[in-house]
């Protein structure tokens, strides 16, 4: 919500500096998101006089000027067909920024004559679209004068953040209400002068009950559209509002001055009376902004016999709209059920500031004020003749009434207030406080739903930094922990992939349909999203990471290594989950390793195996099994799991087509880690017991195993290991071979075995007996001890 310093003075008697104006705002919850003046784009602008001009002697369509701008005499080239002696412009002198050219001024030669600057139009100012020639001022306009000096530009422009729950300060009078509350001045009373009229009335009526409660307008006939007065356009360009035409700007102004929201039609473009009614299923309106949308049955419009003309309360349509040569008119000011405007923007994706207004809330009883001081502006502005006017339905001003306690401000808000204090500051606000505490919600407090808002009213305007810093009470003893086994678990693998060299990301919770699409779609879908890029709840955190990876590639880095602890949204639940992505050169290039490697499946698997044994699965028990899906490199992924069922990671290479999608080139390798799927840990109380390192050294044997080629090297290893579990303490795989001497269809694997005795060391019987029980274990698997 932007307004200029003059606007606020407008409604606040206060002779309260800039400074203090944006600090109070801040104060009482308008929070200030900017100021900027204007008129310093323009500082080296000066008033300046034509003394003559004459005839380029090297261009038919040029001029020569003799320009003062009150030191004296400057020639200046110019092609302005308005360029003549006598006229007072405003110049530019070399060094001079022009905003509208983005150019800035130096001397130069134009067909040989020297120009030191230039004599500027009101488009290359920014000040408007007119550029058919420089711009004149009176004669009598001040030679010399800085030019926003002159033309009142040097108005500081406040731009506040208003959150959704003031629907009455979306308009300057109500933060100027604020204001007058919290001490900075009077709030003046607002002029507001009826308008007799003459004739017949205008033919409206409301259909909709539900969706527009009310609905009052009045004719305006021999109106004259032309362009507004200097300072209705010089006020809303300041906030950047174009200006277009008086009528136009006319409810464009009372909608920011007064938060009144306010629509004109051409009559001559209507069929007959309007309506306020549902729409029908499947019809059309082409909106103001161009644009053809398809109404359904529970959306709100106001229509003539002929068709739909206006979306109500959101925006106008394109046929009904005022021009250059409308001369009868019909204003309209309605009021509209916010809920029903909040579900029609959002269904057909369009904003207004319309919209922005009625969603919120309007007060319901200023139809009849606002109406007379829109249809007295026209008539000032424009002309005409006014008709009476006519009311439609009945606006909602059922009183809102709550008890209140002045011992709640202390009791909720933690600030003593004097009961009389409070009392005032209620009343500044447009509260009425009974004897008994009763007070009765002002109509354009639509937020306000009992005593704990009144006491929020009261301290925000008493101030929120009056209110004493109090610790909580400590319960005595050592504090209990709040964290939960699943954000212990969190909290313990990011730091394990933070030690491992990853560096974590934070994605979007949301994708578009199409990268949700590779890993099955997404269950929800959001009904308003904020883009169509961000319309599906992540059903994996690989698509965010993959396109994080493709950002950082391109910056140029040569290695990415990222992960992410996060939740995929599925249709049962939503489940905890890390993902994480390898993408580039796993080695750079370098005189011992020569050219640079990239990564590959093991890499992935890896990283999946290290990070889940410091989550605390049991790593040695898991099994490799399969493809990990339709987004993996088929033969280049798999899963881990604990038993055939239960999938705790997904690792490998990502499909090329998926990467394609992505932008990416090359291998990527990636794992999904389902956290929720780890089998929970044993309680076995807070002490862990004491490391006792063996007393007799392991044994270390290898063994040398002819294997079918289609046998899994995990389950023989699995199978190895499982042997006899008393003695092997670890097995593992440091050989693969194929080729010559191994028989087609196999393969040879070497295993090493380690063996670790307890209470005395192995005898050659003994380690005899596990070799045997290895060798059998083997042979369940096809597997044959190479001779």
């Amino acid at each position: 919500m932007k307004f200029t310093l003059s606007w606020l003075r407008e409604h606040l008697d206060t002779d309260a500096t800039l400074d203090a104006i944006v600090d109070t705002l801040t104060r009482i919850g308008l929070e200030v998101e900017g100021v900027h003046n204007p008129g310093d784009a323009l500082k080296a602008f000066r008033v300046a006089k034509v003394l003559s001009a004459e005839r380029h002697p090297q261009a038919d369509k040029l001029q020569v000027l003799s320009v003062d701008a009150g030191d004296g005499p400057l020639q200046v080239v110019c092609g302005a067909p308005n360029a003549r002696a006598g006229l007072v412009g405003v110049f530019g002198a070399p060094g001079a920024y022009v905003p509208g050219l983005d150019v800035t001024l130096k001397v130069a030669a134009i067909r040989g004559i020297e120009s030191n600057g230039m004599m500027c139009s009101t488009r290359e100012l920014e000040l408007g679209e007119d550029h058919d020639g420089i711009i004149e001022l009176p004669a009598d306009a001040p030679v010399g004068t800085p030019f926003p000096d002159y033309a009142g530009l040097n108005d500081a422009v406040i731009d506040i953040s208003v959150t959704p729950n003031r629907q009455d300060c979306m308009g300057v009078r109500g933060i100027a209400r604020d204001l007058a509350a919290a001490g900075l001045g009077t709030l003046k009373p607002l002029a507001i002068e009826a308008v007799a009229g003459e004739g017949e009335a205008p033919d409206v009526r409301t259909d909709d009950r539900d969706g527009c409660p009310a609905f009052y307008a009045q004719n305006v006939s021999g109106v004259t559209n032309a362009e507004s007065p200097d300072w209705l356009r010089r006020r809303l360009t300041a906030i950047g509002q174009k200006p277009i035409s008086a009528l136009v700007d006319i409810t464009n102004y009372v909608s920011i001055d007064l938060g009144r929201p306010l629509h004109v039609y051409d009559r001559a473009k209507l069929s007959g009376g309007l309506v306020a009614r549902k729409a029908r299923d499947g019809e059309q309106v082409v909106a103001l902004n161009g644009k053809t949308y398809t109404l359904d049955a529970t959306m709100t419009v106001i229509a003539d016999v002929a068709q739909v003309h206006d979306i109500a309360g959101i925006m106008g349509g394109e046929h009904s709209g005022v021009s250059a040569e409308t001369s009868d008119v019909l204003i309209e000011c309605a009021y509209f059920d916010p809920d029903h405007i909040a579900r029609t923007g959002q269904k057909l994706l369009l904003t207004s500031d319309a919209r922005q207004r009625f969603e919120r809330g309007v007060d319901p009883a200023f139809l009849d004020d606002g109406l007379a001081i829109a249809t007295r502006l026209v008539l000032d502005l424009c002309g005409g003749t006014p008709s009476p006017v006519t009311r439609a339905g009945e606006p909602p001003l059922t009183p809102r009434v709550y008890a209140y306690d002045p011992a709640k401000a202390e009791a909720l808000g933690g600030l003593a207030v004097p009961a009389d204090r409070q009392r005032a500051i209620l009343a500044s606000l447009g509260f009425a406080v009974a004897d008994d505490w009763q007070v009765t919600v002002p109509t354009w407090r639509r937020d306000i739903d009992g005593a704990a808002d009144l006491v929020e009213e009261v301290i925000r305007i008493e101030g929120i930094d009056k209110v004493a810093p109090v610790p909580l009470p400590r319960i005595p003893g050592v504090a209990k922990p709040t964290a939960t086994p699943e954000q212990k678990l969190e909290r313990r693998v990011r730091r394990a992939a933070a030690a491992r060299g990853l560096d974590e990301a934070v994605t979007w919770s949301f994708l578009s349909e199409a990268q949700a699409a590779p890993f099955g779609g997404g269950t929800w879908t959001l009904a308003n999203p904020i883009s169509e890029d961000l319309k599906v709840m992540r059903p994996s955190l690989l698509p965010g990471l993959l396109s994080a990876t493709e950002r950082n590639l391109k910056r140029g880095i040569t290695a990415v290594r990222l992960f992410e602890i996060g939740r995929r949204y599925l249709a049962e639940a939503e489940h905890a989950t890390l993902g994480l992505v390898l993408a580039g050169n796993r080695r750079e290039r370098g005189w011992r390793e020569g050219k640079a490697a990239g990564f590959d499946a093991y890499d992935a698997k890896a990283e999946a195996l290290a990070l889940l044994a410091a989550a605390g699965a049991p790593v040695d028990n898991l099994q490799v099994m399969g493809e990990a899906g339709d987004a993996w490199h088929p033969g280049q992924s798999g899963t881990l799991r604990l038993g055939p069922k239960t999938v705790l990671a997904r690792f490998g290479i990502l499909h090329p087509s998926l990467l394609k999608a992505f932008d990416l080139d090359g291998a990527v390798a990636a794992v999904e880690l389902y956290l929720d799927a780890l089998p929970a840990k044993r309680a076995s109380g807070f002490m862990r017991p004491a490391f006792a390192p063996p007393a007799l050294q392991s044994v270390r044997r290898d063994f040398a195993f002819l294997v079918p080629a289609e046998v899994s090297v995990d389950a023989l290893v699995r199978a190895v290991r499982s042997a006899d579990k008393a003695a092997i303490v670890a097995a593992r795989v440091f050989d693969v071979f194929t080729g010559a001497g191994v028989e087609e269809g196999k393969k040879s694997v070497a295993v090493e075995v380690t063996l670790q005795p307890t209470d005395k060391s192995f005898t050659d019987e003994a380690l005899k007996v596990v070799a045997d029980k290895v060798v059998a274990a083997a042979a369940k698997q096809g597997a044959v001890l190479r001779g």
